[in-house]
Order: C-alpha cells, then structure tokens, then sequence
C-alpha cells in the first residue's frame, strides 16, 4: 500500500486507506483533509508532486484546484450579502451598469450564483483570460442564451469573472485580494487566487489522463468532475505561469486538501471556525436555498443549484476538472476535501465520491463514540 503522510482519526481510517488506493492505482500525488466543528480529523497526502515521480507530495504541497475555486468566490459573495453590501436579488446592472447590455438588464446577483444567467460560454482566446478588463468587457457585452432565471447550464469559466466583477465593483478589490484579507488570511488557510511567484516551488503541475498529452481538454459533460468541459482550455495552459498569475476565479485557484476544508468549514459550521466569524447562520443558510432543479444544459444532467454551490441532499460543495472536490455537510459540521494533480477521465473518475463515502462511514463512527447532548 502507498505511504500516506499526515494524520487522522482512527475512526477515519478508511479516507487515508481511499487515498492509498488511488495512489496504488496509478495516480502520482494528492492530499484529503475532513474537518468537524472546524477541526481537522484527518490530514494525509502521499505519492509524488511531478510526473517523473522524483519529488515526493509534500505538507505544504499545492494544486490547481480547477473549478473547487467556484465555492471561494461564492464565499466572497456570501460575505459581502451577509454584510448587507450586496443583494442576490438585486440586477447584475445595479453593481455594474456596463452588464445591463444586450437584454441584460434582468439578470439578478443569483444568477450568476446559481448558472441561471445565460453566460455559459467563453468565446474569447484563453489569453483573453489573463486580462480581466478584456475579459468582463466582453461578457457586459454579450446577450444571454436564455431568459436569465428560467435554465441553468453550467458556466464554467464565465462564472468566475460574472461573480468576481461584482465583488470588485462592491468591495473595490479583486476576488484574489477579497480572498486573501477577509477569508484565508484571518483563518490562516493556504489558499490562493492569483498564485505569486514565491509560491511557484510548491505547485504540483497538472498531469494528464493516461494516454493523453498536455493537449488534453475535457470535453464530455455529465460529471461535475469535469467542469471545464467545452471551453478550450488544456492542461498546457493550466500549467502555465500565465494561469498561476491571473485571477480566473472560476479555475485558478491553488491550494490543498487542508486549505480547502478549512475554509468551507466556514459554511459547515455555521459562520465560526477557529474564533474568526465571517458569515452569520443565516448567511451560510443563503447558500443552501435552491436556485434551480432541473437538467442542467451544458452538463447535461440533472442538478440543484444553490447560490454558488451545487446541493446533493442536505449537503452542497462542487469538484473540478481532474477530480479535485469539496463537500461540506451543515448538518454533521463536516468539510471534506480531496485534491489532486492526477487527471483521469470524467467518466471514469469516482476518487473524490470515494473519500466522500470514507468520510461519511467515520462520521457514523464518531456519533457513536461522542453522542451530541
């Protein structure tokens, strides 16, 4: 079996043992982390952060977490509507009159939240995507596909720069720099939208799927593991310094399994992790309320939406592309997260639901051993 780094609670033996399997079967590195009530009970990683398999995954080892970045700018946008700054059910136009074009005018924060916008298609250059500007003058410009709040059809790169371009209009700063001083930073989470080069050292590049090259682009909806599907953009540019630098908050964010727990912990556990509040219970609770039910148009599958994150029973979380995933459980004050710079096809990737499960078996175990009063 492959050795796994870190630690955890016995009672969670089968999440390292989930990781140990993946790695048994081929993959090169990736890192879990669950937390209850805001701490950890399990943090391991294990393999190898490059292709030949010379460097082993470190501790502080981090990734592109593809479209897992979706529920940090969500985040953001819960913030600042818990703050009473931003109205979900306000018009996009109210924060950034230049998006009122085209038929726009009725296109509420939600939304864009929820993939109910009509925006799902990028249809500018993947270079376009490391300037902002370029990027979000041309989506005010566009005309929605569809009467905005009537389908949903996921918006896998617009999203980011839909919701991020009302943060900044609110908050005068980026999502990364929103990001970094209202959220990560307080919590002390090794998270990052935006990556500086002093960073660089520690990224695990990108790997594609057995029998494929750096040329590999998803292409096949119908699994939220495969999130960027139709867009264009390849492994090549994931991994490339232009990526790591811009803001592409649908896609570029970077971290690890400790991180990405550790801030959606926020919405698990009520608004609190650690003493730092950020959103009130009633603000976490806006992130659970359905947005849309149905076949979604671009994934091709049914879903639940909720306001930036996808809902499945009574918890909601999101995956991306190469099968990086986050799933929180209110209910159970659980976050789970595995991330990982093994990409395996869509169709046959069921890693993250695996750690998932493994997750959820402890979770039994745990109720059983510390009985709530």
């Amino acid at each position: 079996m492959a050795d796994i780094q870190g630690s955890y609670d016995d009672l969670f033996i089968a999440v390292p043992n989930a990781l140990a399997a993946s790695l048994d079967a081929g993959d090169a590195g990736g890192s879990v982390a669950v937390f209850v009530d805001g701490e950890p009970v399990v943090d391991v990683w294990g393999g190898y952060a490059d292709a030949d398999r010379t460097t082993p995954w470190e501790r502080d080892t981090i990734v592109n977490v593809w479209s897992v970045t979706k529920t940090m700018t969500a985040l953001c946008a819960l913030i600042l509507a818990d703050r009473g700054e931003l109205d979900p059910a306000a018009p996009v136009s109210h924060y950034w009159p230049e998006f009122g074009a085209a038929g726009k005018d009725k296109v509420l924060v939600r939304h864009l939240l929820a993939h109910t916008a009509g925006l799902p298609d990028w249809d500018g250059s993947v270079e376009e995507l490391y300037d902002w500007p370029a990027a979000t003058a041309r989506l005010a410009a566009r005309a929605p596909r569809w009467e905005p709040g009537t389908a949903a059809g996921y918006h896998s790169l617009t999203q980011g720069f839909l919701v991020g371009e009302v943060v900044r209009r609110v908050s005068g700063r980026s999502v990364g720099e929103f990001l970094a001083e209202e959220v990560t930073g307080p919590l002390g989470a090794d998270f990052h939208i935006g990556l500086s080069a002093e960073h660089d050292h520690r990224v695990a590049r990108a790997i594609p799927p057995t029998g494929q090259g750096e040329d590999y682009a998803a292409s096949a909806p119908g699994n939220p593991a495969g999130s960027e599907a139709g867009n264009g953009v390849r492994v090549r540019d994931g991994n490339s310094l232009a990526w790591r630098r811009a803001q592409i908050p649908a896609a570029s964010g970077y971290g690890n399994a400790r991180s990405v727990a550790l801030v959606q912990s926020v919405l698990a556990c009520g608004g609190e992790v650690n003493g730092v509040r950020l959103l009130s219970r009633a603000g976490c609770d806006r992130a659970r309320e359905e947005q849309f039910d149905g076949d979604d148009r671009v994934l091709g599958m049914p879903m639940r939406w909720g306001l930036g994150y996808g809902l499945f029973g009574s918890a909601c979380g999101w995956g991306g592309w190469g099968g990086s995933l986050v799933m929180i459980e209110p209910d159970s004050r659980m976050a789970v997260a595995y991330v990982t710079q093994q990409m395996r096809e869509p169709a046959d990737d069921t890693r993250g639901m695996e750690i998932v499960t493994a997750a959820y078996e402890g979770l039994q175990g745990l109720r059983v051993e510390r009985p709530s009063s």
